[in-house]
């Protein structure tokens, strides 16, 4: 399993496929879900090198499908990682791991594995972050440009339900990010 040319192979389809309205959904929100990934990974204890490759490789094309579809994204995302990453070193038990925690992030969330928790608790890290607010507005922005939401007061209506309803997995998660989490949500009541 090369990680690291599996990396550069996603970034550069990444640059050069996403469109520019993907204010959220961009090279920067991928790169930041795998930051926090294995951010939570050392948290939760996961050490082994192939799961932590895995775990990573996984958030990496979570959203890979975005260069291609808006709907049900993560199907296409695991499209392209059984295209991609053979050329990689990866088996196809890996590959398969890796689709599992693709599509454990799809909303609603349903992780069944560890792997698939973290991976779900990353994606949506910036619930429960001091920079929830300019996040959140990349993300209003991304789907006022798809007419998906018609102004802000619709917006904040979106974000309390979600946000209210949503659930970190991992006990690390819940530790780090629940509170702030409730906090951001208060602003927008």
């Amino acid at each position: 399993m090369n990680v690291e040319k599996a990396e550069v192979f996603i970034v550069d389809q990444f640059r050069r496929r996403l469109s520019d309205t993907l204010y959220y959904h961009g090279l920067h929100h991928t790169l930041d879900v795998a930051n926090a990934a294995l951010h939570l990974a050392n948290l939760e204890g996961v050490t082994d090198r192939e799961e932590r490759d895995l775990l990573k490789t996984a958030a990496l094309y979570h959203d890979a499908g975005f260069m291609y579809t808006y709907k049900e994204h993560e199907q296409e995302g695991c499209r392209i990682a059984r295209e991609a990453l053979p050329r990689f070193g990866y088996s196809p038990e890996q590959i398969e791991t890796i689709c599992g925690m693709i599509m454990a992030t799809q909303i609603p969330q349903s992780p069944k594995t560890h792997l698939e928790q973290i991976v779900c608790d990353a994606d949506l890290d910036y619930l429960g972050r001091a920079d929830f607010e300019p996040i959140a507005e990349t993300l209003y922005r991304e789907l006022k440009a798809r007419d998906m939401v018609t102004d802000i007061d619709a917006w904040n209506a979106i974000q309390v339900k979600f946000i209210g309803a949503h659930k970190y997995w991992t006990a690390s998660a819940q530790r780090l990010r629940e509170l702030p989490k409730q906090t951001n949500l208060k602003t927008l009541l």
